[in-house]
């Protein structure tokens, strides 16, 4: 690793700038402040009175004096150097600080005009905060510049190096408070570092804030010795600049000559790759920033310290309506500021602290890198037909989907190649999942040690891989919401991993939908493969179908799942996800050799309706409707199903059976609760309102009833699907043991059709009598039984 050397830094700012910065944190102290507590009355120009002051007092003041500090440095510096700058805002409700810059250097009033610059906007400004009908406590989509909800803690490192890759002439600044900073997500992303391209890719210089306290305790990082952090943060690969204090001036001072030893290490460390063709992995710098919690707030109230405590983390003075003494303390606090001295009598900011505020675009609201649609390019997608794989007839081939979808994968990142604007993430998986094609037109970003039994590796590769499923989701997200397009190709079983974090991408989604300001952004593409039906040879701990229930369980307007059920649909459906926009996409897609059963034509139709009759496997003639439906959802379900059907053929000849397949789950809902769900009329008569239903499903079965409950015909709806029943064994004996076979579905329709059992008695007995001797077969051979593994449909 390369400690660069650092050029000497750029000119120290006088006292007279220092006052100027200082003027400018104060203000922004100010309206942090009275968007917690104020109501009316924003420049103090009547003494305070009860009916001033919010009912409710919600918000968090102890992070804001720190982000302020920071926000006010960083303009000085983009306007210094004319930085193409963003920052990602980690701390847990800071939208007081970020709001309150927002506002004076005019982003906001650009965004809301009715929020003015001046004292009427400032009173807006104060009573939106926290109010009903206003906006949120901590940063979020409505925050002009944001990036990153607050409150999502232990992403911001990650999505930062998002925003950075592929950005070459961006500064990510990330403030890391120390509560986030002792999450797992948060520690796993500091290796972020070891990917980061100096010749491709931006810079991120984190900021670890230290104040000291959590909601109600210390933090580790603030309590270990400052030895022991920097050997932390050097192990890490960092160059450590600290800032500590809590005399206003001089900490600005420190500040200062900080950003500036920063910014000028992360030049050198550029120019040494781009210009010299330096390799060696730079030291990138960090800045420890400690301050006081609650910095410039109340030192003590009703005989308790506040300011430097935990107390100071959300509301320091409680009840001011009611109590004279704190309401006396607050404008004593606010007044503290001298806000004649920062605010004209019109309430406008004075000149003299906007100095330091960048132009334009160059302002942190303003940056389009967080406007990410304003960017966005059209992904350049290669037809279809030059991936798809030939299909005379239905289940006379096999080919492996993903591997398929790897070859499409490979010409996306290959057309992409000058532009860099689409990643693949993923957890050491993209070989394991069969997308290995892409390596033939990009490698795996790695800045580390390569050794020669290496292989892919890339210093300038756009796969990314990190057995950190957090860490791929928070580059991903990054990347997408900074204007580029990217999927996230995981194990079905571990993707709940993120769980939480793909919450808050759905919600910010749906916030920004409502933002006409907010330009729409690529979806965010899920792949899930090696899924819970073949994952046989590695065992119960890695089957786990659940993370569509979880997605399912979120807003409407923004989640999407598909289960295509062989090559050509899987194409079909990539290709219409990787178009979309501001969706949460779930594929699930076996990488496994599984049957080809439609053309490229027919997949193409088949996903625009996202449901529909396979004519060619059912027994139906047109004539009178049928006595029951075989559905399915998902490959091997797909295949049991056909099988049984071909079982029925066989043994029930003068059955009418309709099969039909759903590729797009939301389908099934009320077309009021989901925009892809059909009607009432189109449900029935796809599945038929009175007639028994057998609906082999790849996940948890009780999903399918929850989607359907309404439907007419829903107390004839039986579905099978994963039952949590799993171990090592054959691909068969896993359909078998959660009752999924094509066996028990024979079973299924014949205990079901009214009248069938007392005549198909023989009939279900001898599917009895099949997985009785499947299960004597496996153990005696360890392989399925001829008849299931050397299965192909006749038709």
């Amino acid at each position: 690793m390369r400690d660069v050397t650092t050029p000497a830094p750029a000119t120290t700012p006088t006292d007279e700038e220092l006052r100027a910065l200082d003027a400018h944190w104060r203000a922004a102290n100010y309206l942090a402040v009275g968007q917690i507590y104020l109501m009316a009355n924003p420049l103090l120009t009547q003494p305070l009175r009860p009916e001033h002051i919010k009912p409710r007092l919600l918000g968090h003041w102890g992070t804001s004096p720190g982000l302020n500090l920071v926000h006010t440095h960083l303009n000085r510096v983009i306007r210094a150097r004319d930085l193409n700058a963003l920052c990602v805002w980690g701390p847990g409700h800071g939208g007081p600080a970020v709001l309150a810059n927002s506002w004076l250097e005019g982003t906001y009033t650009e965004t809301y005009p009715d929020v003015t610059r001046d004292a009427a906007g400032m009173e807006r400004l104060f009573r939106q905060f926290s109010f009903p009908g206003g906006v949120p406590s901590h940063v979020a989509p409505e925050t002009p510049g944001s990036i990153h909800e607050g409150g999502e803690l232990g992403y911001s490192l990650s999505h930062a190096y998002g925003a950075a890759f592929d950005n070459p002439d961006l500064v990510v600044t990330c403030v890391i408070g120390d509560g986030e900073a002792e999450t797992g997500p948060l520690a796993a992303s500091w290796h972020s570092n070891k990917f980061l391209d100096p010749v491709h890719d931006g810079a991120v210089l984190p900021i670890l804030h230290l104040n000291g306290y959590k909601i109600a305790n210390p933090t580790v990082l603030a309590r270990i010795p400052e030895h022991e952090l920097d050997e932390l943060l050097k192990g890490y690969g960092h160059h450590v600049i600290h800032v500590t204090g809590d005399e206003p001036l001089q900490v600005h001072r420190d500040m200062a000559h900080a950003m500036d030893t920063a910014l000028d290490h992360i030049a050198a460390a550029q120019h040494a790759a781009r210009t010299e063709g330096v390799t060696e992995r730079p030291r990138w710098p960090v800045i420890v920033l400690r301050t006081p919690k609650g910095w410039t707030g109340p030192a003590e109230v009703d005989g308790l310290p506040v300011e430097g405590t935990w107390r100071a983390h959300q509301v320091p003075l409680a009840a001011v309506r009611e109590n004279p003494e704190h309401l006396r303390q607050l404008e004593a606090w606010l007044r503290s500021y001298r806000p004649e001295e920062l605010f004209d009598e019109h309430g406008r900011p004075r000149p003299e602290l906007l100095a330091c505020v960048p132009d334009g675009d160059r302002r942190l609201g303003a940056t389009p890198h967080a406007n990410g649609g304003l960017l966005l390019r059209e992904l350049p997608l290669p037809p279809l037909e030059r991936f798809a794989v030939a299909v005379d007839k239905p289940g006379a081939t096999r080919h492996e989907p993903t591997r398929v979808l790897g070859d499409l994968l490979e010409d996306v990142m290959e057309a992409t190649g000058d532009r860099r604007d689409f990643r693949l993430v993923g957890p050491d998986e993209t070989a394991s999942n069969r997308l290995q094609a892409v390596y033939r037109a990009s490698g795996k970003a790695w800045q580390a040690t390569t050794l020669t039994t290496d292989e892919h590796l890339d210093r300038h590769g756009r796969v990314m891989e990190i057995l950190s499923e957090h860490t791929c989701q928070g580059w991903l997200e990054g990347y997408l919401l900074t204007g580029r397009h990217g999927l996230f190709s995981c194990y079905e079983a571990f993707v709940h991993l993120v769980d939480s974090m793909v919450n808050q991408h759905i919600k910010w989604l749906r916030v920004t939908r409502g933002l006409p300001w907010r330009r729409p952004i690529a979806s965010l593409n899920y792949l899930l493969t090696s899924h819970v039906w073949r994952q046989d040879h590695n065992g119960f701990s890695h089957q786990d179908p659940g993370f569509i229930d979880h997605i399912l369980n979120k807003s409407p307007e923004v989640v999407r799942v598909y289960l295509p059920p062989d090559a050509n649909t899987l194409l079909a459906v990539a290709d219409h996800v990787l178009r979309s926009r501001d969706y949460v996409n779930v594929i699930v897609a076996g990488k496994q050799p599984c049957f080809d059963w439609l053309s490229p034509e027919q997949a193409r139709a088949h996903c625009a309706r996202g449901a529909g009759i396979w004519e060619w496997a059912g027994t139906e003639d047109g004539t009178r409707e049928p006595d029951a439906v075989l559905a399915c959802a998902g490959d091997i379900p797909t295949q049991e199903v056909l099988a049984a059907a071909q079982l029925v053929r066989r043994h029930l000849p003068g059955l009418a059976l309709r099969v039909v397949n759903v590729v797009d789950l939301a389908r099934l809902l009320p077309d009021e609760e989901h925009p892809h769900g059909m009607t009432d009329p189109e449900y029935d008569a796809l599945f038929t309102p009175d007639k028994p239903v057998i609906f082999a499903y790849h996940g948890y079965p009780w999903l399918i009833h929850r989607l359907a409950y309404r439907r007419t015909g829903h107390p004839h709806l039986h579905v099978r699907g994963y039952k949590e029943i799993g171990t090592t064994t054959t691909p068969f004996d896993m359909v078998v043991r959660n009752d999924l076979d094509r066996y028990r579905l024979v079973m299924d329709v014949i205990d079901r059709v009214p009248g069938l059992a007392a005549r198909a008695t023989a009939v279900r007995q001898a599917m009895e009598d099949s997985r009785t001797r499947h299960h004597a077969w496996i153990r005696e051979h360890g392989t399925d039984l001829p008849e299931v593994a050397d299965w192909t449909w006749a038709g």
